[in-house]
């Protein structure tokens, strides 16, 4: 499981745009570096990122090996109701992430 955190405000009002933001921490190896054998650190970057609000998705990103380690991503949303919002993806490692944050919503 990769440690991640989604930074958003405490509670937005209805209709407002508002700021997400998801650092995940994970290494995003592009097999460009060595280890101490001298061989080649096998390349694992997260292809592929989704996220939902309120169980609609909001975004759908595709990583690649130009992203550095621990990757932040931010994005503007608009505010339509409570809701979750959740981010899912898998590195090329095999291992999945997930991470939700609780936005409340007032009139």
């Amino acid at each position: 499981m990769m440690l991640a955190k989604i930074q958003i405000p405490p509670f937005v009002k209805k209709g407002t745009i508002f700021q997400i933001r998801l650092l995940i921490q994970h290494p995003m190896e592009t097999c460009f570096r060595f280890g101490l054998n001298g061989t080649a650190i096998p390349k694992n970057v997260i292809p592929k990122l989704a996220g939902y609000y309120a169980g609609r998705e909001i975004i759908q990103a595709e990583l690649n090996t130009g992203i550095a380690a621990n990757p932040l991503l931010v994005f503007p949303t608009r505010a339509v109701e409570s809701g979750d919002i959740v981010f899912e993806w898998n590195d090329e490692a095999g291992q999945s992430g997930r991470q939700v944050a609780r936005l409340v919503v007032v009139d």
